[in-house]
């Protein structure tokens, strides 16, 4: 259903050491750069046919988080929600709502871990077994 997801930055460099160190934990590359005359500069993560963009605003605006938006990253186990979580805490993210962990949800039982990126994005590592 979705081909991309893009969050704005005003630090577009310490958003890439974030994303770079968090997204690793799933399996992703580096990011891919792109800095295209008269465009902002911009960063690409491609991974499992998924795509996570990082931009500095087109407008030229601050970049602002989404008010009640979430970015869900989906993960491998329960272990590697709480790598996700513990990755983006000690690359400057914030540990956000409940502690990471198993939670009743509406699909059923999930492990999750919510954060905010250095620029306040909402992110979810999940795990849903099954």
């Amino acid at each position: 259903m979705l081909s991309h997801v893009m969050v704005g930055s005003n630090d577009i460099e310490r958003s890439k050491r974030f994303y770079d160190a968090v997204l690793g934990v799933l399996g992703a590359s580096e990011a891919r750069l792109s800095r295209v005359p008269g465009l902002p500069s911009r960063f690409f993560y491609v991974h499992n046919g998924g795509m996570f963009c990082v931009s500095e605003p087109i407008d030229g605006e601050p970049a602002t988080s989404a008010n009640g938006g979430t970015i869900g990253f989906s993960c491998s186990s329960p272990e590697q929600v709480q790598q996700f979580h513990d990755t983006a805490v000690a690359h400057g993210g914030t540990s956000i709502e409940d502690p990471p962990g198993l939670r009743d949800g509406p699909l059923g039982p999930m492990h999750l871990a919510y954060v905010r990126d250095p620029d306040g994005n909402k992110l979810c590592a999940m795990y849903r077994p099954g």
